[in-house]
């Protein structure tokens, strides 16, 4: 639809998700809020999708909240209250997913950013947590952002609401991996490559598993982690793989090469 501010599109298992509204940077209003949970509910559910990449047109990933739609709004009617679904959308996805960003992120778009599974960007793109200097206060994005960031440097970065470069970005464990801004596509293109390669349901359990806080027990920790390991051992998709390492063949579920 011409009208649409976010775009589907599934080829090869990878099913792409666009942010396409460059005339305000991407902002997270009603609009686009309601498109991108469609369609994270969409590759969700879709079996055919293997990998779910969120990208963008513009020279803009996404600049958090639409201030527009905020002004004059009162505490419950303000379209950040929508915006923890789309995160823990993205958290939870059974399918990983992979950020793909060829410019700057400011608040809510970062914490869509650290939402992700796996995060690429330009080596222009800039980050800010920009919050504290419009008055409000980095609360939900903090959900996503806080178990990616070393502490020492959340502190600062949400306290100061200053800007810093992809490569930072990268050191304190924001992002994956920056990258010329011309080799985005070709890392992206990396990545799910790889992510094919993995089992649909051992991907979502592994996801699962490393999101779950553990009980300071290591003998219960121990427990449940041999009990969810043989269940994959023993089921379709390990028995599948265990034969096709024996046989020498890549597992059923690893799509066709183009």
């Amino acid at each position: 639809m011409a009208d649409e501010l976010v775009h589907y599109e599934v080829q090869r298992g990878i099913a792409t998700i666009t942010l396409d509204s460059p005339h305000n940077r991407n902002a997270l209003s009603a609009q686009l809020r309601r498109e991108l949970r469609d369609h994270l509910t969409a590759a969700a559910k879709d079996d055919q999708v293997r990998v779910v990449v969120l990208t963008h047109t513009g020279s803009v990933f996404c600049s958090g909240m639409d201030l527009k739609e905020a002004a004059g709004a009162s505490a419950g009617d303000q379209g950040v209250n929508e915006f923890p679904a789309i995160l823990e959308q993205l958290w939870t996805s059974p399918k990983p997913v992979v950020a793909a960003l060829r410019g700057p992120a400011r608040a809510g778009g970062v914490g869509i950013v650290a939402a992700c599974d796996i995060s690429i960007a330009a080596n222009e793109a800039t980050f800010a947590f920009s919050e504290v200097r419009i008055g409000v206060v980095p609360a939900v994005i903090s959900v996503t952002v806080l178990p990616r960031l070393l502490p020492r440097q959340a502190h600062e970065l949400f306290l100061t609401g200053e800007a810093f470069n992809a490569q930072r970005a990268v050191e304190i464990g924001l992002l994956n991996s920056a990258v010329p801004v011309d080799g985005v596509d070709a890392e992206v293109r990396r990545y799910t490559d790889m992510l094919a390669l993995g089992a649909p349901n051992a991907l979502a359990a592994t996801k699962k598993m490393l999101q779950q806080e553990r009980s300071t027990n290591l003998g219960e920790v121990f427990a449940d982690m041999l009990k969810l390991s043989a269940r994959h051992f023993g089921g379709p998709e390990g028995q599948e793989g265990i034969t096709a390492f024996k046989e020498k063949r890549k597992p059923s579920w690893v799509p066709a090469e183009d």
